[in-house]
């Protein structure tokens, strides 16, 4: 793609533009009217208005009104398909032309479109872009042939509010927008002009060196021109779906409404995409309508299309006039599991509108109380119009011997599977854990299917009970031997503890360290008084548990289980750790305890592990896991930590990872993700420093990721390196590879910070040439006229030069500290920037990200992004800690459309499990494949 520097950019929109359509799409091209310093200079004939004296008229960007519904007054009455005679203010003229590739021109006309003082015509075919880039996002894109016989992608299908945007587009089109004659002295029609558009945006979307890969060849994948004549029968079927002029469906009818014994139709109907209230059935087609002259054709195509969707309907295709199926009651089933198939093929399915709604099925949990203990019982509900069917109701349900059942003075559709529940209303039975997931969730897996439940009344009760650790909590207050002031959130903490274990359910208290995750656990022992607690830990807590339960609990037993004194009793604490656990597992799991507690239970994520298995082999009546936290590399590590605190709740590993991990971290789910918070929320408590109510001496935090774009410097110097070092590593191996990759990377983040950092130009103009330093002086201008002070972290020194002699130039006082610092000097910066001497603080992020205290800052900037959100956050808290009085802004800037927005959408969606896949910063891409490599760091958007 070309790099069109900002000002050529802004003169390209100011300039009346023509679209050249060309074979195959992606090679059209965009004619602006002048000579630029970008594309390919050349001359065009082409229409200009003209004054009454005859001399061209100027275009008139500011003349533009809103899109659509635009007319140039001067030429849209001769856009028809009169001819435009060279006369009466338009004049067939020779001018000279920067021709731009449509891939190079999509940016320029996006930015048209949104600026007033664009020319009408690119402002228009920005306009197209959008159309066409919605096309794209929703997979409206099939493979092709041109007509000259090259692949090529196309916009389509065209839905109806498609056609209506093309036609409402075309309306509004300048005749300047279309200024290059055809057959003479005419423009070119609209319509087939927007659409022509459509395609050459289309067509060049797909290819990059990825899709190569990913297709195993260059055709449909990589921008040069490839012939595939073998295709043309198949393109030919596939254009004709396209440019339809009509759309295609099937209508179910009893004629005579007969649904006991008569038999079903489908009726083929067409519908005018440009009247969408005609509707006709095929017979009218066949027997000829104003639907045109290809609506025959049409129907056909549609009709063998859909036919790959259901085969029925193939039997149409040998038919005189393929108007209607008649269908046995097999096909009727057949026909209601195909129609979304159908749907999505283009061909809808209309059912009678005298059928009553369509039956739904949900499964009964618990209706007999028999309690978390024992086995629980599932049957099927299946109900009408939202009211369940009587006992009496389904077996009419299940003694029908065809697809619809009368019901409730009407008929109603039954297809096979609901026939088959009503059937067979019984599944089997679950555990009582089990039945509690379901009821949480408000959904079981059937047959790999997602289905309702209705929890049993008792059971529902139990789900109330504890969904909200704060709803309905028991009132418990600190017990009486507890030699401390529990804080409110503590307490609310030791209640929801108390709550489930009394219940017989585990828990996981998951809150950030040093909110006193060891003291709510001292109190719980305290509040249950039922028998001795197993405290299993790391060898380096044991001494701060035996000397906070001397502090807060004093005259309770505590003794070590750990060295050569293993002393077990039948009260108090117990303290040993996981090492001594596994070694002396024997004595430890023979002994009967009333809480086990778990502290660091990420010690334990690996369900395979020796630790794992010694864990679930103590007996108790509790468990509590302690951990800060609960995932760090994926999902399995939570049902590891979940399935030792309560058992088969969360079912068996390969279960919950088929039917949570894989559609949570692979396919990123939203549905399935708030399903399962929905299940492990009552089990789980996570609490932060940052939420409101649990430290409430800390003021509010707001954390912002705020996007900049590229220069054209900067986007010139990316795709200049990204091609570049692509091309080395795709004949590289090894660790030469991984060299590459890793100088690729450290490149990319170099040009996004700033040109200068990546050239090594130490004393080069800095103001003008990167998105991140110019919105940083507008930061800082607003810091300080508010009072404030700034911490800017940077993982780079040579970066926090370049920052620091631009803050001087503008007479901006800052301190810069780094690993190089002296201590003395490092103790009088922060000394001097908590007087208030300078008010922007540059720090090297691995220097300065832990033990330094500047709550005298209420902003951070994080200029780069080191891709570990723990040690962005440790780098955070010198501003956001304990002696902080005012609310501290959190700004991350990210350089739009490069690997930055890539890997900041990662940390946004999957923050905790990120942590740990890009601990290692840019050493993790190294092990990606080549094509991954290229989606990960490509230049996108209007960059």
């Amino acid at each position: 793609m070309a790099n069109i520097p900002a000002d050529t950019a802004a003169a390209l929109t100011r300039t009346q533009a023509v679209f050249h359509p060309a074979d195959p799409p992606r090679t059209s091209t965009i004619a602006f009217i002048g000579t630029f310093d970008v594309g390919d200079p050349a001359e065009l004939t082409l229409f200009t208005p003209t004054t009454p004296d005859g001399t061209p008229r100027p275009n008139r960007g500011s003349d533009r009104p809103s899109l659509p519904g635009y007319r140039d007054s001067d030429l849209v009455n001769r856009a028809r398909s009169q001819p435009v005679h060279n006369s009466g203010g338009v004049e067939l003229t020779t001018v000279a032309v920067t021709k731009l590739s449509v891939a190079d021109a999509v940016p320029v006309l996006s930015r048209a479109r949104r600026d007033g003082s664009a020319d009408p015509a690119a402002a228009f075919w920005g306009a197209a872009v959008v159309l066409a880039l919605h096309l794209v996002a929703r997979g409206r894109i099939v493979p092709a042939l041109s007509a000259g016989g090259a692949d090529a992608w196309r916009a389509g299908p065209l839905d109806g509010d498609d056609v209506a945007r093309v036609r409402e587009l075309a309306a509004a089109m300048p005749a300047s927008a279309r200024a290059l004659p055809v057959t003479g002295d005419r423009l070119p029609d609209a319509e087939a002009l927007v659409r022509q558009f459509l395609d050459a945006v289309v067509d060049g979307m797909p290819r990059t060196a990825a899709a190569v890969k990913v297709a195993g060849g260059p055709l449909y994948a990589a921008r040069a021109v490839h012939k595939a004549p073998r295709l043309r029968a198949w393109a030919d079927e596939v254009a004709g779906g396209l440019d339809a002029g009509l759309r295609v469906s099937l209508r179910a009818e009893v004629p005579g409404g007969d649904y006991a014994t008569g038999a079903f139709h489908a009726v083929v109907q067409a519908h005018s995409l440009a009247d969408p209230s005609v509707v006709v059935d095929a017979a009218q087609v066949w027997a000829g309508t104003d639907l045109g002259r290809n609506a025959r054709v049409e129907v056909t195509r549609a009709l063998r299309r859909a036919s790959r969707e259901w085969p029925p309907l193939a039997r149409l295709l040998g038919s005189p006039v393929p108007d209607r199926l008649v269908l046995d009651d097999a096909e009727i089933d057949e026909l209601m599991a195909a129609a979304p198939r159908l749907a999505a093929a283009g061909v809808d399915v209309h059912w009678p509108r005298e059928l009553l709604g369509g039956l739904t099925s949900r499964v009964a949990v618990g209706r007999a109380a028999g309690g978390l203990a024992s086995s629980v019982g599932l049957d099927w509900r299946i109900a009408v119009g939202g009211r369940t069917l009587t006992p009496e109701e389904l077996d009419r349900v299940a003694d029908a011997h065809r697809p619809v059942v009368r019901l409730r003075d009407g008929w109603v559709l039954v297809d096979a599977e609901t026939l088959r529940r009503a059937r067979e209303r019984e599944l089997k039975p679950v555990d009582g854990l089990a039945a509690l997931g379901m009821a949480l969730t408000g959904s079981v897996e059937v047959d790999g299917e997602t289905v309702d439940v209705e929890p049993a009344a008792w059971l529902d009760e139990l789900r109330a009970r504890i969904a909200d650790p704060d709803s309905g909590a028991e009132d418990v207050d600190a017990p009486p031997g507890l030699a401390a002031t529990l804080r409110d959130y503590q307490l609310r903490g030791l209640r929801w503890l108390v709550r489930m274990t009394s219940l017989g359910l585990g828990a996981c208290l998951a809150d950030d360290m040093g909110l006193g995750k060891t003291i709510t656990l001292i109190a719980l022992h305290l509040h249950r008084a039922s028998g001795p607690t197993l405290v299993v830990c790391p060898a380096s807590l044991l001494s701060n548990w035996e000397r906070e339960i001397r502090r807060f609990a004093p005259g309770v037993p505590v003794r070590r289980f750990h060295g050569a004194a293993r002393d077990l009793a039948d009260e108090g604490f117990v303290l040993t750790t996981y090492g001594t656990l596994r070694a002396d597992l024997d004595r430890l799991s023979g002994h009967q305890w009333d809480l086990v507690v778990a502290d660091e239970a990420q010690h334990a994520k690996n369900p395979t592990s020796a630790t794992a298995k010694a864990l679930r082999a103590l007996k108790s009546t509790a468990r509590v896991a302690l951990t800060g936290t609960p995932v760090e590399n994926n999902l399995s590590e939570l049902w590891s930590i979940l399935d030792w605190t309560t058992p088969g709740l969360l079912g068996s590993q390969a279960s919950f990872r088929a039917r949570w991990a894989e559609r949570i971290e692979g396919d990123r789910d939203p549905v399935v993700a708030r399903r399962f918070a929905r299940l492990i929320t009552p089990f789980l408590l996570r609490r932060r420093k940052s939420d409101p109510g649990i430290a409430p001496e800390l003021p509010p935090k707001t954390e912002t990721d705020q996007p900049v774009p590229l220069s054209a410097e900067q986007a010139g110097l990316y795709t200049a390196l990204v091609r570049e070092t692509m091309a080395e590593i795709g004949s590289a191996h090894g660790m030469a590879r991984r060299g590459l990759v890793m100088k690729l990377i450290t490149g990319l983040k170099q040009i996004c910070n700033h040109p200068a950092h990546y050239l090594k130009d130490a004393s080069g103009r800095l103001a003008g040439r990167s998105g991140k330093l110019d919105l940083l002086d507008e930061l800082v201008d607003t810091i300080r006229a508010e009072d404030g002070a700034v911490l800017v972290f940077t993982q780079y020194v040579a970066m926090a030069r370049l920052i620091e002699r631009r803050m001087r130039e503008r007479g901006v006082p800052t301190g810069f500290l780094h690993g190089g610092t002296p201590v003395p000097r490092r103790e009088e910066l922060v000394a001097a920037f908590g007087r208030g001497e300078f008010g922007v603080f540059l720090l090297s992020l691995k220097a300065a990200g832990t033990g330094l205290n500047l709550t005298r800052a209420d902003h951070v900037v994080h200029f780069d992004r080191w891709w570990n959100p723990a040690v962005e956050d440790q780098a955070t808290d010198r501003a956001y800690r304990i002696g902080q009085t005012r609310p501290v802004q959190v700004h991350r800037l990210i350089a739009e459309g490069t690997l930055e927005d890539r890997i900041a959408a990662l940390l946004a969606g999957k923050r905790d499990l990120a942590e740990s896949v890009l601990s290692s910063g840019e050493a993790a891409f190294t092990e990606l494949s080549d094509a991954d490599l290229a989606a990960l760091v490509e230049l996108r958007g209007g960059a």
